[in-house]
């Protein structure tokens, strides 16, 4: 799917995938991500008072949270793998902890802003990625070596972001199987997280995504970016919605981006300088 087509599907398949996403919020009481484990007695804290950079690389443990399965990548059909039945919506964690997440890119037009301000600020993020655009240039896949080499988390957004629940089994496999191995292939790592497109997901897709090695990530607060409300509107939903626990959805392809960007370069020092530790789940599971 090109990129532009994707906001007008977006937007034909809202009133649907609301009802899907409150299904899952109204079970959204069930386990939820463990954190970061408190900073030894005189160590550096995890998150930097008034959103300061911390000078020198730092340990995934530093800024990166425990991870919340004990398997990984099926490895033959008689390996066994859980399966959930909901995709997680927050996370857990002592004090307020947050995520930021960015779903359709890469986009060479604004994914490497969104990068660069994150490096501004030494913040980590999740980028919930569309095969396709992987595969779409040289420059793409740059931008996700990219993302992995910051220590952000690079997840699996399909293939060409169609409405899975609307696929038969071979095809949601394989918009979900091909988006990992071109991950895999791009930076030598498979995919540990999955989000479906739309927030649509159904037994095949949590199925599929067990077996594929990967944990369902829905979220909390949506920014709706994608309807271009304005960076200020942006904005002022996130703070509005900022609270422990919060995973955030916004966009770094998939339509005009511009205001998603301003946006983020205007809420993110706001965040960390009211606080809040802004991080990720592991890549790999143990």
């Amino acid at each position: 799917m090109k990129k532009d087509q994707m906001l007008s599907r977006r937007k034909a398949l809202l009133v649907g995938s609301a009802a899907v996403l409150g299904a899952a919020g109204a079970a959204g009481t069930a386990r939820l991500l463990a954190a970061d484990p408190a900073p030894p007695p005189g160590g550096p804290s995890p998150n930097p008072a008034a959103g300061a950079p911390q000078t020198g690389a730092l340990r995934p443990s530093a800024y990166r949270l425990r991870p919340i399965a004990g398997h990984g990548p099926v490895r033959g059909t008689a390996a066994r793998t859980l399966v959930r039945h909901e995709p997680f919506l927050r996370i857990a964690g002592r004090g307020p902890t947050m995520v930021l997440t960015f779903d359709d890119g890469p986009d060479p037009r604004y994914t490497p802003d969104v990068l660069r301000t994150l490096k501004t600020h030494d913040v980590r993020a999740m980028f919930f990625v569309c095969g396709a655009m992987v595969a779409e240039s040289a420059e793409n896949r740059d931008m996700v070596r990219e993302m992995a080499d910051e220590g952000h988390i690079v997840g699996n957004h399909t293939w060409s972001h169609p409405l899975l629940t609307r696929l038969r089994r071979s095809a949601i496999r394989s918009e979900m199987e091909r988006t990992s191995e071109i991950i895999e292939k791009t930076y030598g790592e498979r995919p540990g997280w999955f989000r479906a497109p739309y927030g649509a997901w159904n037994r095949a897709v949590f199925e599929f995504g067990a077996e594929l090695g990967m944990e369902p990530l829905a979220w909390t607060l949506d920014t709706l970016d994608w309807q271009e409300p304005g960076a200020r509107t942006i904005e002022r939903r996130v703070m509005r919605g900022a609270a422990p626990g919060v995973v955030v959805l916004a966009h770094d392809a998939g339509g005009d981006r511009s205001q998603s960007v301003r946006a983020l370069r205007d809420y993110l020092p706001r965040l960390l300088d009211s606080g809040y530790h802004l991080t990720v789940p592991w890549r790999q599971f143990t």
